[in-house]
């Protein structure tokens, strides 16, 4: 494998950042979670227990954690994939950007889809394409064929990650038994994100970048078998207008606008022409759709949906959470990889009690949710990632590993799997299961611009922190790394103010009761079928 420097690897990681390096669950989609209490007609919830649904719960699962890992797993080898390729500094940008800015822009249209052709047709759909997206850009020769791979990967994952999420919307309906799904396929989303780096820290160092990508296509191929075994056709919601084309071109457009104009901020300066049009044109187009919205007899996006204030409240934390825990992914492998000089494995391996982390909370709290409600675990989430990420922001030369970050990563991962099994309820809180899909898209594409907003906006407050740093202390010593770690705990500072900010949007916006938790569908929605073994 080809030896990069770490002069060399400083220089890479650190622009690679403007491209959105690190993304957290995706879908952080990507962070991408979603819904639970989203209508299914009480038929479906008094039918007698089938195991093929956890088999279900399975195969859905391991469709998001693919998603999930494809946010991240690039992250530490996309430094050798531009070496390998000939990839220029000003275009390997777009091996990150072609993902998310596809990915988040497609996904409420990847909604409706899901709603009106089936969620498991465009479950199986969206793995196929997956499947030859990712062979497509790990064989890629030349970083045309890469972006392009890429820009495909995210746009099939955006078929595919609502399609996941409705369908679990619609089979887990009994309380107890949603919140111990839930809780399964909350502590993979969120534990996904840094399971990626570990993975992509060892295929890079053992194997070839490549295999980031490939790793993606026997997955998908696994799945989809697994999905025609045990997942039943599902009758489409009945359509009586149009596909709202309108309203998919301005909402794309918008989104892909908005997020580049962040990507462009960190790259050109905020008072940049290009940044100002493209956040021009994205408020521009975003309130069109909006407009559309309104009068459109068929709409892409009813409003109902973010208008009720428990699924509101749950959307805009969706979008805020995502901008707070790429300040911890982020610039602590900058701090791993750069500062302590770790190997791709060893900073992966470095992130391994996050995951660890959110799965032990994510169980608890799917234990806790049917008795306290979303609110508590809610409110105790955002708290303690508030304050893992301000110990993390005292962080400085010298400190080790075990006192400097370990306990603040225990913190956040402990608060955010709290966060992420109670907000798939109110995610889909009172929504009819004919919205299950483009409810469950809403929930990703707030993630998905969170996380893309929080990767641009950091980093620009993190260079332009260094850069201060450096002209006020010439002549310390170890003056770039000192300033390399004071701009880390600045990021640090700010990802706590947005978990701060989070806290406040769920004590005044999330209301519901544990009593919610078991209110039955809308009289008008059909009847979904469950996961279960098919016939012959």
């Amino acid at each position: 494998m080809r030896q990069i420097s770490v002069d060399a690897k400083w220089r890479l990681v650190t622009d690679s950042a403007r491209a959105e390096i690190s993304s957290p669950p995706a879908n952080y989609s990507e962070v991408s979670l979603s819904n639970t209490d989203a209508a299914a007609p009480t038929t479906v919830a008094a039918a007698a227990p089938d195991s093929g649904r956890w088999w279900g719960l399975v195969v859905i699962a391991l469709a998001q954690l693919m998603v999930v890992l494809d946010a991240t797993i690039v992250t530490i080898s996309l430094p050798f994939a531009q070496a390998d390729l000939g990839i220029s500094d000003s275009n390997r940008q777009w091996a990150l950007t072609a993902y998310t800015l596809i990915f988040g822009g497609l996904l409420l249209l990847g909604g409706r889809l899901a709603d009106y052709l089936g969620r498991r047709l465009m479950f199986l759909i969206g793995l196929a394409g997956f499947a030859a997206a990712s062979a497509l850009a790990g064989l890629a020769q030349n970083g045309a064929e890469l972006f392009a791979g890429r820009g495909l990967q995210g746009a099939f994952a955006a078929l595919l990650a609502p399609a996941a999420l409705s369908l679990l919307t619609v089979t887990f309906t009994e309380p107890k038994e949603r919140a111990r799904a839930f809780g399964v396929f909350a502590g993979i989303s969120a534990g996904g994100a840094a399971l990626g780096l570990i993975v992509g820290g060892a295929l890079t160092e053992y194997a070839s970048w490549r295999w980031c990508l490939l790793v993606n296509t026997p997955v998908a191929i696994l799945a989809a078998i697994g999905a025609l075994s045990v997942i039943k056709k599902d009758v489409p919601v009945a359509r009586t207008g149009g596909y709202d084309v309108a309203g998919a071109v301005t909402a794309t457009l918008g989104l892909v606008s908005v997020v580049y104009g962040f990507t462009r901020a960190a790259e050109a300066g905020w008072s940049a022409v290009s940044t100002v049009t493209l956040f021009a044109a994205g408020v521009v187009l975003l309130g069109a759709f909006v407009g559309i919205e309104r009068r459109a007899r068929n709409p892409l996006l009813p409003l109902r949906i973010p208008g009720e204030i428990n699924r509101g409240g749950s959307y805009l934390a969706a979008l805020l959470l995502p901008i707070a825990m790429f300040a911890m992914f982020l610039f602590l492998s900058y701090y791993f990889q750069v500062t302590l000089g770790y190997t791709p494995l060893h900073a992966g391996v470095a992130f391994l009690p996050f995951p660890a982390g959110i799965m032990v909370s994510a169980a608890i709290a799917s234990q806790l949710l049917p008795r306290v409600g979303p609110r508590p675990l809610m409110l105790t989430g955002t708290a303690l990632g508030t304050i893992g990420l301000l110990y993390l922001a005292q962080l400085s030369l010298g400190d080790s590993y075990v006192s400097g970050v370990l306990p603040a990563q225990l913190l956040v991962a402990l608060g955010m799997g709290q966060v992420f099994v109670a907000m798939q309820t109110t995610a889909l809180h009172d929504v009819d299961a004919r919205d299950a899909g483009v409810a469950s898209a809403l929930l990703n594409a707030a993630q998905q611009v969170g996380g893309s907003i929080g990767t641009a906006l950091l980093t620009t407050v993190a260079v332009q922190v260094s850069d201060r740093y450096v002209a006020a202390h010439a002549g310390a010593d170890q003056l770039i790394a000192r300033a390399s770690i004071h701009s880390y705990d600045v990021a640090f500072y700010w990802g706590a103010g947005f978990f701060a900010l989070a806290f406040v949007v769920v004590a005044v916006m999330i209301t519901g009761r544990p009593d919610d938790l078991e209110r039955g569908p809308a009289e008008e929605s059909p009847v979904e079928p469950e996961l279960q073994p098919a016939a012959g």
